[in-house]
């Protein structure tokens, strides 16, 4: 995409558009998907919304990818004590989603597999269905997390399950 368009675009996008996009009862629902979700394995999920990137991040061409990459680190997904933690990130004004999963499960889960998520979830964005696109990561991380993570009683809730606005 070309700098100077994907600049406008970002400046299109300002950091209240979300709450046009997702109410509170939406966060809400998503914050209780993930909650529902960890009570069935002992993996880590997160969810991280972004309108736009800021002008500099914009002219050194950060993408959308490598912004996932620094809020995972910046939410500290990868601190989890069995390295199982997943950054599930929307990045609205590009209009794509990336998760970025902690190390032990990276070993687990074909790359393939999480871009092939993202992509469903992008086609979801793209109807107009933005709650559902989250909703069904984190459905689909869950059912990934239960096989590799199976539940025990001494789990502990590592992360905020209500998703991050940034």
């Amino acid at each position: 995409m070309n700098g100077i368009v994907r600049i406008l675009k970002h400046l299109r996008y300002p950091g209240w558009w979300l709450r046009r996009v997702l109410s509170p009862a939406t966060l809400g629902r998503i914050e209780q998907a993930v909650a529902d979700s960890e009570a069935g394995h002992g993996g880590q999920i997160r969810v991280a919304l972004e309108t736009g990137l800021g002008l500099f991040a914009l002219l050194k061409g950060q993408t959308a990818r490598q912004r996932a990459e620094e809020v995972f680190s910046q939410l500290r997904v990868w601190d989890t004590e069995l390295n199982n933690g997943v950054l599930i990130y929307w990045l609205l004004a590009d209009r794509k989603f990336e998760i970025i999963a902690d190390r032990g499960l990276t070993r687990a889960v074909d790359p393939q597999g999480w871009a092939r998520l993202c992509r469903d979830m992008e086609v979801h964005f793209q109807a107009g269905r933005h709650e559902a696109a989250l909703l069904h990561g984190i459905e689909a991380i869950g059912n990934y997390l239960e096989v590799l993570y199976p539940r025990h009683t001494d789990d502990t809730n590592e992360l905020p399950n209500r998703p991050a606005i940034l």
